[in-house]
């Protein structure tokens, strides 16, 4: 990356979520998946939806098969009570079938069952 990026400020502490995932190690399946999280592509009732449960920002990022995605909320914010509330949006369950021709997961999976949490190890303490 030579251009940077711009951090968002939120004004206020901010809780942080990693989670990963795989995918199915096939280039094309691979290259389709990410056509389809481009902002053209992706459904705004998704992109509604987590704001909706008080997700302030996500970013996917992608090396080879894998997947990690970060999750910024408010320090208010109950992972378990909102990924409730976001499996039971408008075409939520749709579009974890859509992507699940992409990702390594059970048929039928919630986004919270096929995202697994990654714990924090090591920061610049």
């Amino acid at each position: 990356m030579t251009n940077g990026f711009h951090v968002k400020d939120y004004g206020q502490p901010v809780k942080r979520y990693v989670q990963t995932m795989d995918l199915k190690d096939d280039p094309e399946l691979i290259a389709e998946y990410r056509r389809r999280h481009t902002k053209e592509e992706s459904w705004q009732e998704i992109r509604d939806g987590i704001s909706e449960v008080g997700i302030l920002d996500m970013q996917i990022f992608i090396l080879g098969t894998r997947l990690v995605m970060i999750v910024e909320t408010g320090l208010d914010f109950d992972w378990d009570s909102a990924m409730a509330r976001l499996a039971t949006l408008p075409r939520q369950q749709e579009w974890e079938d859509y992507m699940a021709i992409f990702q390594q997961c059970a048929e039928g999976a919630t986004s919270d069952e096929k995202w697994q949490m990654m714990d924090r190890m090591f920061y610049l303490y």
